[in-house]
């Protein structure tokens, strides 16, 4: 049985064949696109749905609320309040903690556990062991990270200070919980698993050792389905205000699950971002190709409909030659989007506190990259297409208007210096075709703004980590406080081994209102000339805490619609609870834990206080160091130790493994466009010009002068695109850059020079490389074949 073939099929065979190179490249950037779209939303998804499994199989809480002592019967009346669907009360402290081989102390909060069964809400899933028995004051569970990060077992010991006595504990369990999927303990800004966990006791326990029997200073509530949330929050501020209540807050503001949700909304954006321009960049690809092939075969066009084929026929074989290019890219760009994805999956199970589901996308998710490629296709070819219908045969078969070569302006400069006539043929020509020369450069530019706008988060991302933890948090360290101290305890810290100098610093956790808009925020009180914790402003100069009134972040004012002169209410949620109006001073740049700042005397006064301090920053000499630590586990009155060196390999290990993951595989993605790019316009340059170096040749000009002239007319044009695309970039990376900023934080638009020079190196190596592919095929030109081909 013969298989007859269609001559348009047969011709659209022969073109894949003829541009297979150039297909390929198309088809590589479609699928660059498609797979960071398949692996960002599937990612996305799967994390989201782990988290959601996590959360309900845990009985996660959707309102929490902290206080000093309140009797158990308030539960009841807590548990009338409507809309509430479970209530559970518990017990809990931050705790020194002295862990075996670890020089500085690390802190624990205690949880009590229901002296029978499980918690009713942030239940513990236990990893290994049990849960520790009633009649074993010292037996504890641990959250497993901690355990990993010390190398603790079951059967080990540590010693914690409660309610200042140091207590040996016995490890029974290791077990993970909602609450501390990100571990952040007093004062700390980033999660750290070596420094902090979570430690579980039996109620009995900590109920004797806090003195706490029939009270408790915490709860935990699920809601019903429909409940006012903010409703709910006010009818248990007003309950628990009479216990010192520290204000109450919903699940959005607990802050293993406000760091969660941030890093998955940095992911999802990401995901939203970067697709769209690397498919824009094929269809600008698509474009150029398809147009150069229809302008090419301009006498076939005219031939096919001359013996009766249909405007419609002949389009349609144009069309599929970029269907097939996009299905080619679409098909690639799904398996490659498929392995991305199991890979940052596999990344991920080690980074996050919960187990994570295999990675899967969802079938709308392929029929939307589908439709996306399908149209970007559609986009990219269409003109062409359109190109080649309204083409008559009697105008496609007529030769094409001969270029003009009347003397320009180029050749008057050109006879003032000795320039070789190859030279002059590339300078020639690039001017004598400025809309193909036009395109070129565009198509260069692109990959070159495509680096620059895959690698500028990187330097935002040190520009952040050399103002918040080299130029604004100067200190060691900060010891934050059980309970507030009077302002003396400044001065027994001076005495302490190592300590160079100090600066006390007062939190106050406050709701800021101005109408309906409300945030949950701290207001920091820092002294005057303060010279290790910082207020800087946009150009990283020393600001002064204001005399009077309040310095509030950029980020919060934003939210709260709030502007320079204005006032905002201030509810504080702790101690006496004032609510008083405040007058915004100041407006401060922050990059990381936005909040609010007052003159330390001024936040004592607004508290109704004498001099009282919550934290001190200090500076040690690292000389004294462990010696200062061995002091310091002997101090109850510390609840927890932030090391700023500690923070900062936090905060480059977070962005690691989350974002930059991300960025690695843009980059990765991007190099491949930047070839892909040049070696099409290396091959269109090639094809447009074949008759004409083929003439060359058989002038006597030799193999070397030809391809001078071919690639030199490259390096003008790509020479010229380079700084063309770092303008691109530029503007990319500026309309990028808000979109990368989160709740937690802030990245600063930078982009340094190196990153310039590593995007015009990528790009120019590439560049370089398809060059020398391109030589190859000038010296193996077949000079008969190419002198046949009409112009």
């Amino acid at each position: 049985m013969v298989i007859r073939i269609d001559p348009l099929n047969k011709k659209l065979f022969r073109d894949l064949w003829r541009i297979k190179g150039q297909g390929l490249a198309i088809s590589a950037v479609v699928a660059c696109g498609i797979s960071l779209m398949i692996a960002s939303f599937g990612t996305v998804a799967a994390l989201d749905e782990s988290k959601d499994a996590f959360y309900n199989r845990t009985r996660f809480a959707d309102v929490f609320a902290v206080m000093k002592r309140a009797p158990d019967s308030l539960l009841q009346e807590i548990e009338q309040i409507p809309g509430v669907a479970t209530a559970e009360t518990r017990i809990t402290a931050v705790v020194n903690l002295d862990i075996p081989g670890m020089n500085e102390p690390a802190t624990g909060r205690l949880i009590s556990l229901p002296e029978r069964g499980t918690p009713l809400l942030n239940n513990v899933v236990l990893m290994s062991g049990r849960y520790p028995s009633t009649q074993r004051p010292n037996e504890v569970a641990i959250t497993d990270p901690f355990a990993k990060a010390h190398s603790l077992s079951l059967g080990d010991t540590f010693k914690a200070i409660i309610n200042g006595k140091k207590r040996s504990l016995e490890i029974v369990g290791l077990g993970l919980t909602p609450e501390y999927i990100y571990a952040l303990g007093p004062g700390a800004l980033m999660p750290d698993d070596k420094r902090f966990g979570a430690i579980w006791m039996s109620r009995k326990a900590l109920a004797a050792a806090f003195n706490l029997d029939g009270a408790f200073n915490d709860v935990s509530m699920s809601l019903q389905r429909g409940a006012q949330t903010e409703e709910v929050l006010r009818r248990l501020d007003v309950l628990i205000k009479p216990y010192g209540g520290s204000g109450s807050y919903a699940r959005e503001d607990q802050l293993s699950h406000f760091f969660l949700s941030n890093e998955l909304d940095q992911l999802r954006t990401s995901g939203a971002i970067f697709p769209p321009v690397f498919l824009l960049v094929a269809v600008f690809l698509l474009n150029v190709v398809v147009t150069r092939i229809v302008t090419t075969e301009r006498e076939q066009i005219g031939i096919f409909k001359a013996f009766g084929y249909t405007d419609v026929e002949v389009g349609w074989i144009y069309l599929k030659l970029v269907l097939i290019l996009v299905g080619v890219g679409l098909s690639l760009g799904m398996l490659l989007g498929l392995w991305m994805g199991d890979s940052m999956i596999t990344m991920y199970k080690t980074y996050f506190k919960f187990t994570l589901r295999d990675f899967g996308v969802d079938p709308a998710v392929f029929a939307t990259a589908a439709a996306i490629s399908l149209g970007a296709g559609l986009l990219g070819g269409l003109g062409a297409v359109r190109q080649a219908v309204g083409l008559s045969p009697a105008v496609a078969m007529a030769p094409p208007v001969p270029t003009s070569y009347e003397q320009s302006g180029l050749a008057a400069l050109f006879s003032k210096f000795e320039i070789s006539q190859p030279t002059r043929m590339i300078f020639r020509h690039v001017s004598r075709f400025p809309i193909r020369s036009g395109l070129t450069i565009i198509g260069v530019a692109f990959s070159v703004a495509l680096m620059i706008m895959s690698l500028f988060f990187l330097d935002s991302v040190e520009k952040v980590i050399q103002v918040y933890f080299f130029q604004a948090e100067r200190q060691t360290l900060t010891l934050t406080f059980v309970e507030p101290r009077p302002a003396t305890v400044e001065q027994e810290i001076q005495h302490l081994p190592g300590v160079i100098t100090t600066q006390p610093v007062r939190s106050v956790a406050v709701r800021l209102r101005n109408g309906h808009l409300s945030d949950r925020k701290a207001i920091q009180g820092i002294v005057s000339g303060a010279d290790l914790n910082r207020l800087l402003d946009s150009e990283q100069k020393l600001i002064e805490p204001p005399p009077g009134g309040m310095a509030l972040s950029k980020y919060i004012a934003k939210d709260l619609n709030l502007k320079l002169g204005d006032t905002v209410t201030v509810e504080v949620m702790q101690e006496r609870r004032p609510v008083v109006e405040v007058p915004i001073v100041r407006i401060v740049e922050e990059y990381l834990g936005f909040q609010a700042y007052m003159r330390l005397d001024a936040l004592n006064r607004l508290m109704k206080e004498g001099p009282t301090v919550s934290s001190v920053h200090v500076l040690v000499d690292s000389r004294y160091a462990d010696e200062l630590y061995t002091t310091l586990k002997d101090t109850p009155a510390v609840a927890g130790i932030v090391q700023q060196t500690a923070a900062l390999d936090s905060f480059r290990n977070t962005m690691d493994n989350t974002m930059n993951v991300m960025i690695g595989f843009y980059v990765a993605l991007a190099s491949l466009i930047a070839f892909g790019v040049a070696y099409n316009a290396a091959r269109i340059a090639l094809s447009e010009r074949a008759r004409a170096l083929a003439s060359l040749r058989v002038l006597g000009f030799t193999r070397e002068e030809v391809t001078y002239i071919l690639l030199g007319e490259l390096g003008i044009l790509t020479l010229i695109s380079l700084p063309v695309g770092c303008l691109l970039g530029y503007g990319m990376a500026l309309s990028m850059s808000p979109m990368l900023s989160t709740d937690l934080y802030n990245f600063p638009f930078v982009i340094e020079n190196a990153t310039y020079g590593w995007s015009v190196v990528v790009v120019s190596i590439s560049a370089i490389v398809c060059g020398l592919i391109t030589r190859r095929r000038v010296y193996d030109l077949d000079l008969v074949t190419a002198l046949k081909t009409r112009e």
